[in-house]
């Protein structure tokens, strides 16, 4: 993802982007410590069904391109998150991919009833979100936040945004005291990914009337939100408040929404290779060069820039789609990293939305480093600080493992299954244990 944007119940302490939050003080600790979370958008997963379980016979198998391209992106957006290396958003624009592949998806889904695919998105989105929202609230009114007190009955009915993501939650720009174990604005880190839940939901809910336009006017609805993205991310048209950021999120991703339809469709396999990646080449040397000439407070930083967002991410898609290969199983060396692929699939929720908190909690624990005795003189403080983010990295994936543990299950729940506590597609024989290979795509 990428940084966050929704809107708090407060004053922003710093100016925020066209379309995100306001950049986060610097983590609690010692000189040298780099922000806990840069603003970027992250890049929200799609719920699914187990990608480990067998597929009906006579239907297709699991795309493990798909899969592999998901966990590249949840990868990429924590990367992101604690580094802050601007460069990534052109490297790999994880937004676009992600809500591609959650387009084809959900075109594959609408094979079926629309009420009951809707439905059953909400079912498996919904309760992972609660239970991440019940222990950011319980920490927030226990660190003293008054929603009422600060927007009156605004931020109490702001409240069920937590419930439904329809709108933007509300949250305190800062809580609690910077000699506390999280920095102030932990809470703004909390909240930055439900910005994605309200994406989300609204595309899905858009679905079937996007399909019925896609298919028979295939080009007009791919090339509209691009054109939609011209008008109101670039200050043509300016839309206040959390609509317009709403709009403008339709907009910028809309296009690799509907990129999903025609992936899905085989639309992309009938247009000659050469011709679309051509074509996506040169939308994807436009939205550089628009890009360069607005570059936003983090330099080539691409989530602030919309329509540049837009047309790098367009064009990116295409050509990952074009080439898409369609494995039913990971190929040579990618096939080590099987069960850690099934395992992010699995669970993409619930690494989505605890990235940023977690990222957050290896603050107080890297800091724990400068109360040993050898590393309190000046050389071991300024070894610690000199690579500090490099140890941040080293304990937010064991945290991802422990919040993994903890509360991925409610996704098995969400989904109707047998809770699991590590669902990596090993499989357990009597005797024996073998990777099992994923087989249903999700729908």
């Amino acid at each position: 993802m990428t940084r966050g944007h929704t809107t708090g119940t407060g004053p922003a302490p710093e100016p925020a982007g066209p379309y995100g939050t306001a950049r986060p003080g610097e983590a609690h600790g010692a000189p040298g410590v780099p922000p806990a979370l840069p603003r970027q958008r992250t890049a929200g997963p799609e719920p699914a069904a187990d990608p480990a379980a067998p597929a009906a016979p006579g239907k297709p198998g699991r795309d493990r391109y798909l899969d592999l391209l998901r966990s590249i992106a949840l990868v990429r957006v924590v990367v992101y998150h604690l580094f802050g290396w601007a460069w990534m958003t052109v490297l790999f624009p994880s937004m676009g991919v992600m809500f591609a592949l959650a387009g084809s998806l959900m075109a594959r889904s609408l094979k079926r009833p629309a009420g009951s695919v809707i439905r059953g998105r909400l079912r498996r989105l919904l309760p992972p979100l609660w239970a991440f929202a019940a222990v950011v609230l319980a920490m927030m009114f226990a660190a003293g936040w008054d929603p009422v007190e600060e927007d009156g009955s605004r931020g109490l009915i702001g409240l069920f945004n937590y419930l439904v993501p329809i709108g933007a939650p509300p949250y305190p720009w800062e809580l609690g005291s910077p000699s506390g174990l999280l920095d102030t604005t932990w809470a703004v880190q909390a909240a930055g990914p439900l910005w994605y839940l309200r994406a989300y939901l609204w595309f899905v809910i858009a679905s079937p009337l996007l399909l019925w336009a896609f298919r028979r006017a295939p080009w007009p609805t791919l090339l509209a939100p691009l054109a939609l993205t011209a008008v109101v991310g670039t200050g043509l048209v300016t839309i206040p408040g959390e609509t317009g950021r709403a709009i403008t999120d339709f907009a910028v991703y809309g296009g690799c929404w509907v990129l999903g339809f025609a992936h899905n469709d085989g639309m992309l396999q009938r247009i000659p290779r050469y011709m679309s990646v051509s074509c996506a080449s040169l939308v994807m040397a436009f939205g550089l060069w628009w890009a360069s000439n607005h570059l936003g407070p983090d330099g080539w930083d691409l989530n602030d820039i919309p329509l540049a967002q837009a047309a790098w991410s367009f064009g990116f898609v295409v050509i990952l789609l074009q080439y898409s290969p369609s494995w039913r199983e990971l190929p040579g060396r990618l096939a080590r990293w099987d069960r850690l692929v099934t395992l992010s699939n699995n669970r993409a929720v619930t690494i989505y939305l605890w990235h940023n908190m977690l990222i957050m909690a290896t603050v107080p624990l890297v800091d724990l480093l400068y109360r040993i005795p050898f590393m309190q003189s000046e050389r071991g403080v300024e070894a610690i600080s000199s690579t500090y983010t490099l140890w941040m990295f080293a304990l937010i994936w064991p945290l991802i493992g422990l919040a993994v543990l903890a509360t991925g299950w409610v996704e098995d729940l969400a989904a109707k299954r047998r809770p699991r506590l590590w669902p990596n597609g090993a499989t357990r024989s009597p005797g024996r244990r073998t990777g099992g290979r994923a087989a249903g795509r999700r729908g």
